[in-house]
């Protein structure tokens, strides 16, 4: 296929339109557990629930979003206006989620249902055209990695000024009041997504769109028909539900380890940051780690390692502070190495398919993912919530029981390290690997 150069300045922009969604995304991942059982009020299970709940709505809207973007033609192109016409809803929602109302259980629990279920939809409207674009920026699969691992990278950048500024913030907006300083915070956040969505849209360019008159001629049925029948879509959809519980219960727990097993609710922010920042570095390197060697066999390899790694924490000492600090810095650039490989194969299902059936369904196989995603989100953390409650967790007690205790350094350690290395099980019937790969752009510009 002929590749397209994709200037840095490109790459950045594109890569920006993620940090301002992580800018909320991670502080939802990080924070939202702890913030709506300990700042807000609600108690583990309802939390739980309330993230099952909502992504049963996810289940409809991100399909329908993808569909809606794949068939979508403007003056500005097919994907990229979404980033300008949602930035604004999107900075406004993320400060209302995170706002505790003067209400009664039920008022606050009605509320917390609303504002996230809002978020959740317009979280929607900019990531799954902003994921899909990146197929209409390049239509080479290695340049693609390139730019999967500068959208990382500063996704994770996003993460990272959210780990070092939100506590902080928190403390100081606040002034003593922790439901003021949340809200306060993402006040903060919220605009900050905004700026960065209009600098994603107007500094990248969308070179190869879809024929969208032609698949306005299919159904919304017949592509997800389509995509049910490739193997390959199936494996990544699954791929991507149990990777995010894992990811859940490492992100979700972290505040949890360090309050009852570290005993050191001090170094919160440091091992957060820390967490980030090594994240930023592992999606730096991975094109060049994985550059001369299969993305699918690079992908196995990292999972096996990290998956070891993972069991090996369960076994140190909550005081042990440095081997901890250690283990989750390695395991985090193994993870954020090994991500670019896994989104640029989304990319690598799309060339299958429209090789295959003639369909570029970028929107849709992206928007499906990202499905998966949120499932695995709410599943992890609804299993968080009940969990904590089976060990008998009391939300804002300075000691928990010991039933509880284990709990959370088994979600920290142990199930996360049985999940990754289930990716592995998963993977093993995937066939876009290089070779097959290499052979589709052969019979792609022979065409």
């Amino acid at each position: 296929m002929n590749s397209t150069p994709i200037s840095v300045k490109e790459k950045i922009s594109y890569g920006l339109g993620d940090t301002g969604c992580n800018l909320v995304w991670q502080t939802v991942m990080l924070f939202m557990a702890y913030f709506y059982t300990d700042i807000f009020g609600l108690s583990p299970a309802h939390m739980g629930t309330m993230f099952l709940a909502v992504r049963v709505l996810d289940a409809v809207t991100d399909v329908l979003m993808g569909a809606v973007a794949d068939r979508t033609k403007s003056k500005y192109g097919q994907f990229r206006p979404y980033l300008l016409w949602f930035a604004i809803p999107f900075g406004v929602l993320c400060c209302l989620t995170f706002y505790t109302p003067d209400l009664s259980y039920t008022g606050k629990l009605i509320y917390a249902y609303v504002s996230y279920t809002l978020l959740s939809l317009v979280y929607t409207a900019i990531n799954v055209p902003y994921c899909a674009m990146i197929n209409n920026i390049s239509n080479d699969s290695r340049e693609r990695v390139s730019l999967q691992s500068w959208r990382f990278a500063l996704s994770t950048l996003g993460g990272l000024i959210v780990s070092l500024t939100a506590l902080p913030l928190v403390a100081y907006l606040g002034k003593g009041n922790l439901q003021n300083g949340y809200f306060y915070t993402m006040m903060v956040m919220g605009t900050l997504s905004i700026i960065l969505f209009f600098i994603c849209f107007g500094l990248t360019k969308e070179r190869f769109t879809t024929d969208v008159e032609l698949t306005k001629q299919n159904s919304i049925l017949d592509d997800l028909k389509t995509l049910l029948s490739n193997k390959d879509w199936r494996i990544l959809f699954t791929l991507n539900v149990v990777n995010l519980v894992a990811v859940l219960f490492k992100g979700g727990t972290t505040l949890y380890f360090v309050n009852s097993i570290m005993n050191r609710p001090d170094l919160s922010s440091l091992l957060l940051t820390a967490t980030l920042a090594s994240g930023v570095f592992g999606a730096m390197i991975s094109a060049s780690v994985f550059k001369n060697i299969d993305k699918v066999k690079g992908f196995k390899a990292s999972m096996l390692l990290e998956a070891a790694l993972l069991l090996g924490m369960y076994f140190v000492p909550g005081t042990n502070i440095v081997a901890i600090f250690t283990l989750v810095i390695v395991i985090n650039i193994i993870q954020l190495a090994a991500t670019p490989l896994q989104w640029s194969m989304l990319s690598d299902i799309v060339d299958a398919e429209e090789q295959k059936s003639g369909k570029k369904l970028s929107g849709i196989v992206f928007s499906t993912n990202l499905f998966a995603i949120k499932l695995g989100i709410a599943i992890g953390g609804a299993l968080v919530g009940y969990l904590l409650a089976m060990g008998n967790y009391v939300g804002g007690a300075s000691t928990q029981p010991e039933s509880a205790r284990e709990i959370i350094r088994l979600l920290f350690t142990i199930f996360p390290a049985i999940l990754v290395a289930l990716l592995v099980v998963i993977m093993r019937n995937y066939s876009l690997n290089d070779k097959t790969l290499s052979t589709i752009s052969h019979k792609k510009s022979a065409a």
